[in-house]
């Protein structure tokens, strides 16, 4: 199930993160098939999804970045 709004994906993934900042991982995948991004973040427990194909998020995508480096 991905999460449609970026806003909502960014909060819930940052709680996670801070939450269980040990066991919480991040991934990026992109698919050039689609042009889409594809961002996933979870703990075994919840998993969080999100994909998009707009230039804009790649900023919002190196902000969440941030959080996990």
């Amino acid at each position: 199930v991905y999460i449609e709004d970026w806003d909502t994906f960014y909060a819930e993934a940052e709680k996670l993160y801070l939450d269980h900042p040990a066991h919480t991982r991040y991934s990026l995948k992109y698919r050039h098939t689609d042009g889409k991004v594809l961002l996933k973040v979870t703990n075994d427990r919840v998993c969080l999804q999100y994909q998009t194909d707009q230039q804009q998020d790649l900023k919002r995508i190196e902000k969440l970045n941030n959080i996990f480096i």
